[in-house]
């Protein structure tokens, strides 16, 4: 209970974090991308947007994946993080989207266009550390809670951190008379938002059809297998339900021993959550050969 009080805070603080700092960045990127007539800093206050809507749908998401097991919910509601991880890949590709077409529009302008004004360039400085540090703390706390939907907004950010240094190049081009660089940077943005997209949706699809991390089943034998008595550990299974994995395996005991099935049952369960991160419910057939 108290390892769930501590994630259900941190994931808090975090997604509340991800809203603030985004409704910031929409707006200050949208006035000073109309003012300084940046495309590359509107397409940015695009993307922030994007992920403003994201934050506030894994806010929601995340705090509906806590919610305790229930008779329908047998193994609690933790898949619904990766399912809006999945939904925020797919606004990424919206998203990308609109900034292809604006560049688009600016390409077919070419001879009219303006070299963006140096206040566009001060506000890419200032929002690339704002993104910087809103990266940092949301990959790192996604990762130590393992939540789909705090890392997603993690990795929106962390595209917007080159995002801006696109910005500042293309004002600083635009100046030395390449206003033309001003879209094809957008169009840069817009691939990395792509690509974002694509690696979400790929992580997220894998973790609903129940991928679990690479060697987990190998620990979990080679726990079980320090309790006295064992001969084999076989048929592991491991179900994958958000953050948190729940574990079926049998445990074969010798028979030349004896044993109290249910004290040994409830040995494995208790030693295998208590030794593998983020595993929450065993299930434990025991045999003897």
């Amino acid at each position: 209970m108290d390892n769930d009080n501590n994630r259900e805070e941190q994931g808090d603080k975090a997604v509340k974090l991800g809203i603030i700092g985004n409704v910031i960045l929409t707006i200050l990127n949208l006035i000073v991308g109309i003012i300084s007539g940046s495309t590359a800093l509107t397409a940015e206050a695009a993307d922030n947007f994007g992920d403003m809507i994201s934050s506030l749908i894994g806010f929601l998401a995340f705090h509906l994946a806590l919610k305790p097991a229930d008779k329908e919910h047998p193994y609690v509601h933790g898949r619904i993080e990766p399912l809006v991880g999945l939904l925020i890949s797919f606004t990424l590709f919206f998203i990308a989207y609109q900034i292809f077409q604006e560049a688009y529009f600016k390409f077919l302008m070419h001879s009219s266009l303006a070299a963006p004004d140096w206040i566009a360039a001060i506000m890419a400085l200032i929002a690339l550390f704002i993104n910087l540090y809103m990266a940092y703390y949301l990959l790192k706390t996604g990762k130590k809670i393992n939540s789909q939907v705090i890392s997603a907004t993690g990795n929106q950010k962390k595209i917007d951190v080159f995002a801006c240094i696109a910005v500042f190049g293309g004002v600083i081009g635009s100046k030395l008379g390449y206003p033309i660089l001003d879209p094809i940077l957008a169009v840069i943005i817009a691939l990395l938002v792509t690509k974002t997209a694509i690696e979400m949706a790929r992580d997220n699809v894998k973790n609903i059809m129940g991928k679990f991390p690479t060697g987990m089943d190998d620990e979990i034998r080679n726990v079980v297998f320090d309790i006295k008595g064992v001969k084999f550990v076989r048929n592991i299974k491991i179900n994958t339900v958000g953050p948190y994995y729940s574990v079926e395996l049998e445990v074969c005991l010798d028979d030349k021993m004896d044993f109290n099935v249910y004290e040994i049952s409830d040995q494995v369960e208790k030693i295998v959550i208590k030794s593998i991160e983020l595993v929450n419910s065993v299930s434990v057939h025991v045999s003897q050969i």
